[in-house]
């Protein structure tokens, strides 16, 4: 079985794609960058006010899939500079406070609207 997940609560996927899909006991995501829902545009500021936007979309994403950020089994995090990788950290840790799921984290040439940072889970359903 497979289900397309959409809220109005995150960013409306802006191409062919979906903000998730649940299939076999898990939710994957597309990767989420900081754009504010209620306003359609990239968040102002820094890597750690760009990841807590981010994080924020994911956890809309992750509560209309029926999950969590406790039922994360793994991220992939996608820096425009591995300069910002202690700053984006922090932030992101405060979002896995015991037993965190198993990250990849690159450094990638450009992201989409000049973002900072790019996160995409996968979590159990």
């Amino acid at each position: 079985m497979r289900e397309v997940i959409a809220t109005p609560d995150a960013p409306k996927a802006i191409g062919p794609y979906s903000q998730a899909i649940k299939a076999n006991g898990f939710v994957f995501t597309a990767g989420q960058v900081a754009f504010d829902p209620a306003t359609g545009q990239i968040v102002d500021g820094d890597i750690a006010i760009q990841t807590e936007r981010v994080m924020q979309n994911l956890a809309a994403i992750l509560k209309a899939s029926g999950t969590g950020f406790d039922k994360v089994v793994r991220c992939g995090v996608f820096l425009k500079s591995m300069n910002d990788f202690t700053a984006m950290n922090e932030v992101y840790g405060r979002y896995f406070p015991s037993a965190p799921p198993a990250r990849s984290t690159v450094e990638v040439a450009r992201l989409p609207k000049d973002v900072l940072v790019e996160i995409d889970v996968i979590a159990i359903a």
